[in-house]
């Protein structure tokens, strides 16, 4: 495991217990993306890493418009503690733990083209069924599967392209 993962952590778990108490999962996980994803901006990043950069400034830029007192608070011991630039390990694993919470799993159902709708609904009805519980799917396209999907559920991948078909096969040809 990585250090930055390990380092984020048990911020990851203090927001998603704070989200839990507020009863405010969604705002805290918006909040956090967004707080995440000015982060991961190169420029944003370098400026981060300025020790002239005062604690205020590095909230006022990472904050959201629409946040909560306690989300500052929680930028503002991010910032303390120099740990800002991890803010895309903790909203990930934040939605890690807001996913369990809330019963859902979230998969990603890579494909060589796009899915019609029906196609993406019976593979929700499908993994729905698979892990008994209620699935958030994100599609994406990659043409270089040839055919069929990957589907990325966290713990589970079910290769089912044909490029992963025509990997096995080589595989178990040249044994």
């Amino acid at each position: 495991m990585s250090q930055a993962l390990t380092l984020a952590r048990p911020y990851a778990r203090a927001a998603f217990a704070t989200a839990r108490d507020e009863g405010a999962f969604a705002p805290w996980s918006d909040a956090l993306a967004f707080s995440a994803h000015v982060a991961a901006d190169p420029r944003v990043s370098a400026l981060l890493a300025n020790p002239e950069l005062g604690r205020d400034d590095a909230v006022a830029l990472l904050a959201p418009e629409q946040r909560s007192e306690t989300f500052s608070r929680f930028l503002s011991i991010l910032a303390d503690a120099h740990r800002l630039p991890l803010l895309p390990e903790i909203a990930g694993m934040y939605d890690q733990l807001r996913a369990e919470a809330e019963h859902v799993v979230k998969a990603t159902v890579t494909s060589a083209n796009e899915l019609a709708a029906a196609e993406l609904d019976a593979i929700k009805a499908a993994l729905r069924k698979r892990f008994g519980r209620d699935v958030e799917v994100s599609t994406a396209v990659d043409a270089s599967l040839i055919g069929g999907a990957v589907i990325d559920a966290g713990d589970v991948v079910i290769d089912g392209s044909l490029k992963g078909k025509l990997a096995r096969l080589q595989t178990a040809l040249a044994n």
